[in-house]
């Protein structure tokens, strides 16, 4: 298939004359202007593992570790931390100066709440609760995990997003994980202003005057947060060619993810910059819903996963530009010692519509109704539902297509109910792909049933298999580890790769200090 157009008649029209309001000269000077990649619906970064709240996480909230532009795991809101009794207790001790915008220091006990919240949404958060005796807050600046299996990725687990283990007051921390909380106070370096928030339109961050940052200069998410703006103002701006002529005017400052057709006229446009920010990218994949309707077959996930070519879909997302791409992928980021071959050629080797077709007849599929969440206010997703559904028609699957918006998608796809009661059985999704590293952080390879990501699978196995792994000491036994891992995620397909993208971003030329990592991030950032 060739790439998709995402751009009707009427919105190329619109190239080149629509243009934004501007702002004010006096509040333009140190105002920074963002286009984010997808609406914020979703303002609780553990209740959700949207990418666009895990961005809008990264400015109000911290993390007690925070991941350099190489991805290594450094003290943020710690000082340090010593290990002890063979890696059973970790010991770590706040920084002097942190504070909440409620004027409220931040105590021990307000990252221990966080935390416990943290672990009972999040996978690796599972993990550590798993092998926790007790998490407790010493003293004010104290914190003291007490294991009684080790964990020697804690700090890397800590400084994780998506969902992001953010620390937030204690009263706060106390909502149920499983609902929103009520009121967005953290204690980043820039602050959420609530009253000017819009869905769907406005988000505003202003500057924490409060702030103290750490002595060492900033690497991505690591070292001293340092705003050089006074306010950020994300736009929300669904069509992609009205965003990228706002951009060409300079009437926006940074695109977080321009639409990869209009990349040639970006990178020809004066004082405009388009390169890298997230030069891990994104690891797509589309998820089964393993508990109702035929996609809880694990026959009819195999079909599903023969059915679709990962290149067709990148193909789809990023153009023709292999260097924005790489597919086919199996279960683990290519590059990364995870990776391995083991049972590739079920992405690599296509069967015809007709094998597929038996595939399902084998696996008990007789025709029934399966739901696609299809999202089509976010680009990449909808390139990538777009391949899927004529990829799953092609083979004979009686498929509902429904276009959402994906803020309609991040709140159904909760839903554990039938597909007659507004159930789902599919949805495309990005995660970070530098996660997809090893078995711990490729959570989605999860099979913890309902404590597992939404689609909910249960395979024991798999479970087995990535404990013996946190287990194992020796790299010869994880590389075994790492090939039973893929072939049984290849058996059981608890999500089908997609493959990984790279979109760049654009901005203007007149900003400077931006830094490159897994996120976008607004520190260190200046306008001249």
């Amino acid at each position: 298939m060739k790439r998709r157009s995402f751009l009707g008649g009427a919105a190329i029209a619109a190239f080149g004359r629509t243009s934004l309001a501007q702002p004010a000269i006096g509040a333009k000077a140190k105002m920074l202007i963002h286009v984010p990649q997808a609406n914020l619906t979703s303002l609780d970064p553990v209740w959700t593992t949207a990418l666009v709240t895990r961005n809008y996480a990264a400015m109000v909230f911290e993390t007690l570790y925070g991941r350099n532009e190489q991805l290594d795991p450094r003290p943020q809101m710690v000082e340090g931390h010593q290990v002890e009794n063979n890696g059973l207790r970790w010991t770590m001790r706040l920084r002097d100066g942190l504070a909440f915008h409620d004027g409220e220091k931040v105590l021990a006990r307000d990252c221990v709440a966080s935390l416990q919240r943290w672990m009972k949404r999040d996978a690796i958060g599972q993990t550590i609760a798993a092998r926790l005796d007790a998490l407790e807050a010493h003293d004010d600046r104290t914190i003291v995990f007490r294991l009684h299996k080790p964990f020697a990725s804690l700090p890397y687990a800590l400084a994780k997003t998506q969902p992001t283990p953010a620390i937030m007051p204690e009263r706060l921390a106390q909502t149920d994980p499983f609902k929103q909380v009520p009121e967005v106070i953290g204690s980043g370096p820039f602050r959420w202003v609530a009253n000017e928030y819009v869905a769907g339109n406005l988000a505003v961050f202003q500057k924490n005057e409060r702030y103290n940052p750490r002595p060492e200069p900033a690497s991505f998410a690591a070292g001293g947060y340092r705003v050089l703006v006074d306010r950020v103002e994300w736009r929300i701006i669904p069509d992609a060619a009205t965003a990228a002529n706002a951009l060409t005017a300079g009437e926006v400052d940074w695109l977080d993810s321009p639409v990869p057709d209009l990349l040639p006229m970006l990178r020809k446009a004066s004082g405009v910059t388009v390169a890298p920010i997230d030069i891990y990218g994104t690891f797509g994949g589309l998820r089964p819903n393993c508990l109702q309707g035929p996609t809880a077959s694990e026959g009819a996930r195999r079909a599903i996963l023969a059915a679709i070519d990962q290149v067709e879909v990148m193909t789809a997302v990023m153009g023709e530009e292999k260097s924005l791409y790489r597919a086919p992928v199996g279960y683990f980021l290519p590059g990364t010692p995870s990776a391995n071959d083991a049972g590739m050629d079920a992405v690599r080797k296509r069967p015809d519509a007709d094998a597929i077709k038996a595939m399902l007849k084998q696996a008990g599929y007789g025709g029934e109704r399966v739901v696609l969440m299809h999202p089509t206010d976010q680009t990449f997703y909808d390139a990538m539902s777009s391949v899927v559904a004529a990829s799953l028609r092609r083979v004979g699957i009686n498929l509902d297509e429904q276009s959402l918006d994906w803020g309609t998608v991040v709140q159904r796809r909760t839903s554990k109910e039938p597909l007659d009661k507004g159930g789902w059985s599919l949805f495309p999704y990005g995660a970070p792909a530098a996660e997809y590293r090893d078995p711990v952080f490729a959570t989605n390879l999860r099979g913890n049933g309902k404590d597992a990501w939404f689609g909910w699978p249960s395979d024991e196995k798999m479970e087995a298999l990535r404990n013996s792994w946190m287990d194992a000491t020796e790299d010869a036994d994880r590389k075994k580890l790492d090939a039973a891992i893929q072939m049984r995620a290849f058996e059981t397909v608890p999500f089908v790769p997609l493959g990984q993208y790279l979109p760049p971003s654009a901005y203007r030329s007149n900003l400077t200090g931006v830094l490159k990592g897994a996120v976008p991030v607004f520190w260190n950032v200046s306008k001249s």
